[in-house]
Order: C-alpha cells, then sequence, then structure tokens
C-alpha cells in the first residue's frame, strides 16, 4: 500500500536514537513427537495473537488462529487455538479445538483438548474429547465427553422384504331379504 519510492540524496545520519530490541516470544511448549504421529495440537507461536494483560475487551471475539488471553474479555470466544494465561479471564463461552485456562474462565469451555493447569478458575461446563485437569486447578461445573464422530458407514441400500399377498377375502354374502316372485331387469 505504501511504498518508498527513493532513498534520499544525501546519506546523512538520522538524528533518531536507535529502537530498543524487542526479543521474540517464546514458543509454546510442543508435545514430544512420535514416529507418524499427527502433530502436536499445542499452538507453535507462530501466528499466535495476544490479549495482553492491560487490555479489557467486550464484544465476542472468532476467527481461526491461535490467541491468548492476559488481559479480560467479556463474551465469547471461537477460535482455533486458545491460552488463557495467569492474568487472563474469560466471562463468556469459549471454543477451540485445543484450549489451555491458566487464569480465569467464566462459562462453558468447549474443545477436541482441554487442559486446566494448576492456576486455573474455570466456573462453567466443560465439553471436551480429552480433558486434562492438573492438581491445585480449580473447576466447578459438569464434564460431557464429546466424541469424535465415526465415518458413516457405506451407504446401504434398503430392500423391502418380500410379502405375498394373501388372495383376497371373498365378500361375505349380505343377506337380502328373499322376495319371491319374477325379477324385472
Amino acid at each position: 500500500m505504501f511504498n518508498k519510492i527513493s532513498k534520499p540524496s544525501s546519506p546523512t545520519p538520522s538524528a533518531r536514537p536507535a529502537a530498543p530490541v524487542i526479543p521474540p516470544l517464546p514458543d509454546m511448549p510442543a508435545a514430544p513427537r512420535t514416529a507418524g504421529a499427527a502433530p502436536s495440537a499445542v499452538p507453535t507461536g507462530r501466528g499466535l495473537s495476544t490479549l495482553s494483560s492491560d487490555l479489557v475487551f467486550e464484544g465476542n471475539v472468532s476467527g481461526a488462529g491461535d490467541l491468548q488471553i492476559d488481559g479480560q474479555v467479556k463474551g465469547d470466544v471461537r477460535v482455533g487455538r486458545l491460552i488463557v494465561g495467569e492474568t487472563g479471564a474469560v466471562e463468556g463461552n469459549v471454543q477451540a479445538d485445543y484450549v489451555e485456562v491458566r487464569g480465569r474462565v467464566v462459562g462453558g469451555v468447549q474443545g477436541k483438548q482441554v487442559k486446566l493447569v494448576a492456576t486455573a478458575y474455570v466456573d462453567g461446563d466443560i465439553t471436551a474429547e480429552q480433558l486434562s485437569i492438573d492438581v491445585g486447578a480449580f473447576f466447578q461445573g459438569r464434564v460431557a465427553q464429546g466424541q469424535r464422530q465415526a465415518p458413516a458407514p457405506a451407504a446401504v441400500t434398503p430392500v423391502a422384504p418380500v410379502v405375498q399377498a394373501a388372495p383376497p377375502l371373498a365378500p361375505k354374502p349380505e343377506t337380502a331379504p328373499v322376495v319371491q316372485g319374477k325379477e324385472t331387469v
């Protein structure tokens, strides 16, 4: 959108002081890999968005990326992978493939993998395929184990059973009054 078209004509040194070097964020710990295993569900640090501890966000947050919340969110959070930091707090429902809670969540938590670290405080129901709760974590609510849906069996065309129809029953002769005499048709 913005391009630098030309360089300054004189190579004079800049009068601005050098900007401090900001160290990169540390990568999130990854689970040990075994041969042939699927990639770890733990965030890798690439593309990780962070709401810092001095931010308060009111409203819903959604997206497909990774999010770390160190501040406060008042609303629902629906992302790919979520980490609620030790100083983080969410008041609302949380949904992600991987959820790690180190701080506070007041609301429902739903994910394929949910981990409550020792410093976690969760007040709400959890739905997860895999759930890990460390010693010292506070959890109040119900747990439902969400299961992966098994692949649908091959389509089988139902065959209707062959039923032979019974011959129709002869109608019962009605008892008609007997009339003696000749009939004219």
